[in-house]
């Protein structure tokens, strides 16, 4: 059976989404993309995650059904705007099925194209599908020790400024 996957940038009326994608995360999800067991999704954290400005602040998800299953997101600090911080986050029952390629790939095109050169994560040493994640799809990573996880360094390649898309139009699908 064909499932259609669609990718498209967050919108702040995802927030019901979020919402209800929540319970569907297990608990080692959830500590594995905000490295601490979070039980509850405040709802100023919800609209924080789905209020984004598209440029120094992106997220993109993937919609199934007319469900969020996973998010990816960038944050750059303003002073330097050419380094942004990647997560990802996909619902248990998606993972392993190129969800978290798809929108890592969605949101790598992006923030190529608005200028940023360099992608850094914070990721646990045990999380080999996210470090798989971003062997294949960042092969220039650099990944260093520090502490108790992995510093992710990596370089994303210029994307011709021209072809930048607005961020209402970006839309990708993908059947699995």
């Amino acid at each position: 059976m064909d499932i259609t996957v669609t990718t498209r940038p967050v919108r702040p009326d995802d927030a019901a989404l979020f919402c209800r994608l929540w319970p569907r995360l297990s608990p080692e999800t959830v500590y594995r993309r905000f490295h601490a067991p979070v039980h509850r999704l405040p709802e100023e954290t919800v609209r924080r995650l789905v209020t984004v400005d598209h440029d120094l602040r992106e997220a993109v998800v993937a919609v199934v059904g007319g469900e969020v299953v996973g998010v990816a997101r960038y944050d750059r600090p303003p002073g330097a705007p050419a380094t942004a911080e990647v997560a990802v986050l996909v619902e248990d029952a998606w993972q392993g099925a190129g969800v978290g390629r798809q929108l890592l790939a969605s949101l790598t095109d992006l923030a190529a194209r608005r200028g940023v050169r360099t992608f850094t994560a914070t990721v646990q040493p045990d999380n080999r599908p996210v470090l798989g994640l971003v062997r294949r799809l960042l092969p220039g990573s650099i990944v260093t020790a520090d502490v108790d996880v992995l510093s992710v360094t990596s370089p994303l390649d210029p994307a011709p400024v021209s072809a930048a898309p607005r961020p209402d139009s970006l839309l990708t699908t993908a059947s699995h």
